[in-house]
């Protein structure tokens, strides 16, 4: 019985987390609806002035969502929670350090100008990350929605093929392995 309600409000924390995140679900949707494909047409001249600037602080109060549902999801997801937490920081912190540096794009010009964007510490190589993961969870997301009593394991091992494998080395494949096993059932 215990067990019983312990999931049941760990379904209802996910379900949450999902509704926190629906328009990441959106955002990532292979067929979009026609109001989305309508929207993406009409935006489609003005594509290089809104990639220049997405403003940061909106993109990383996006991005600790993230973190929340990695929460929900359990101890299991810890590697890939510190991973995002300090990217979102080391963004943070650049974009604290200047206010010219309000956009994305301004703080990736300025790392290309010092050619920077290749170390390991860079802003650039976080910003990868961070949107690696933010598809990695709406791909994640996406499969609840879709099967909210399917196989927790199964969703994050589908989500995490299509998202983060291309990205990680050998090593990283084998400490997903093992984290995988740990998913919780549902």
């Amino acid at each position: 019985m215990k067990r019983r309600r312990e999931m049941e409000v760990k379904e209802t924390e996910i379900r949450s987390a999902i509704e926190e995140l629906s328009v990441l679900v959106k955002l990532n949707n292979k067929n979009p609806s026609p109001a989305i494909a309508v929207a993406a047409a009409a935006a489609i001249h003005q594509q290089e002035v809104a990639v220049s600037s997405i403003p940061t602080k909106p993109f990383l109060s996006l991005c600790y969502c993230i973190l929340q549902v990695l929460d929900k999801i359990g101890p299991t997801m810890a590697v890939l929670r510190q991973d995002v937490f300090k990217n979102i920081q080391r963004l943070e912190m650049v974009c604290e350090s200047d206010p010219t540096y309000s956009n994305l794009a301004e703080i990736i010009k300025k790392e290309a100008v010092e050619r920077k964007t290749k170390k390991t510490d860079s802003c650039s190589r976080a910003l990868a990350w961070l949107t690696r993961s933010l598809d990695f969870t709406g791909a994640l997301l996406e499969r609840i929605a879709m099967n909210p009593r399917g196989s927790m394991e199964q969703m994050v091992a589908e989500s995490y093929e299509i998202t983060l494998k291309p990205w990680h080395g050998w090593i990283s494949a084998a400490a997903y392995k093992v984290a995988l096993k740990l998913v919780p059932d549902s």
